[in-house]
């Protein structure tokens, strides 16, 4: 029997417009990994409920996150892109590994914890969120999950379900591994803090570019004279740079810094101008798609059809292995 191609499972949460942290951070590295093996990438709607409760505002966060993926290089001929509601088993595998999760193990995840300790009431569907995310992996025979640092921990909350699993009822589950890109970068937003919605420090894919150039020309920087000599490495309008240039750009501006003369006025200039310019064919894209939105629909239609074929595999073996008809 010929091996099975490598599974990669990714998803993401329809919790508004995406920034360039969520760009670089899953989009980009999740578009390239369509070429390594079998794509499975969702949009985490489920997950979204446990901050959103208006019905209108989900679906237009879910079209508008689809939109956006595609317009950044999702190909659905190399990558199964669906909806992860229109796969409902993945709430009844959910609900089986629940009855396997000791209480501990969910009360030690840090998601919820650092939730807790910033003083937000969690709902139960925040605490059980590691089971959901599980069942997500899980249930499509996943590989590998590729995760930031922050997420490692729930794929090892998976790999600790699965084998718990697999040790009493027997082998159904693949034990998947989480894919730790070390050279993943940390997006500084405005503020030097990482770029995220919470902080009010992003800057957006799909905003006009007059809108990106004035937030460009926020980023907090220190207090250096224009002829005083710079550090690269302190500057966060460097590290968004380095995103965007090529290496020998990067090293002749990190140079410019060291040596003085250059203020952070021009330094946000530049930057500015390798942003427009990097997402340039990528808004083109994105008109192209706005204008036809029954393209986007059949796309995540049938990507949610391919997906659920393999769910229900995985959930029917389940289901036999624990006993229920």
């Amino acid at each position: 029997m010929a091996e099975r191609p490598l599974r990669i499972l990714s998803g993401i949460q329809p919790t508004g417009s995406p920034h360039l942290g969520n760009y670089f951070g899953m989009m980009k590295p999740a578009i390239e990994l369509q070429e390594k093996g079998e794509a499975f990438y969702f949009i985490a709607d489920f997950h979204a409920l446990t901050s959103i409760q208006d019905r209108t505002l989900l679906r237009e966060n879910s079209k508008r996150m689809a939109l956006d993926f595609l317009a950044c290089g999702l190909d659905p001929e190399k990558a199964v892109f669906f909806r992860q509601s229109d796969v409902p088993e993945v709430t009844e595998l959910a609900w089986i590994l629940s009855t396997l999760a000791p209480l501990g193990l969910l009360e030690r995840c840090h998601s919820y914890k650092d939730k807790v300790a910033k003083g937000m009431t969690p709902n139960t569907g925040l605490f059980t969120y590691p089971l959901l995310m599980a069942a997500d992996i899980l249930i499509y025979d996943s590989h590998v999950v590729p995760v930031g640092k922050d997420q490692k921990q729930h794929v090892e909350v998976t790999r600790d379900l699965a084998q718990r699993f697999n040790r009493i009822f027997g082998e159904s589950l693949v034990i998947p591994e989480p894919l730790i890109r070390e050279d993943t970068a940390v997006v500084p937003g405005l503020d030097g803090q990482k770029m995220s919605k919470s902080y009010d420090n992003t800057i957006m894919l799909f905003e006009s570019p007059a809108q990106q150039r004035k937030k460009v020309m926020r980023i907090v920087t220190d207090s250096t004279p224009v002829e005083g000599a710079k550090d690269p490495d302190k500057c966060n309008v460097f590290a968004l740079y380095k995103l965007f240039a090529e290496p020998v750009e990067i090293e002749e501006l990190a140079a410019r810094y060291r040596a003085g003369g250059m203020g952070y006025g021009e330094a946000k200039k530049l930057l500015n101008e390798k942003l427009q310019r990097y997402f340039e064919p990528m808004r083109a894209r994105r008109e192209e798609l706005a204008a036809n939105p029954k393209q986007i629909e059949d796309i995540l239609e049938e990507g949610g059809r391919r997906a659920r074929l393999i769910a229900r595999r995985t959930l029917d073996r389940v289901r036999s292995q624990i006993g229920l008809a």
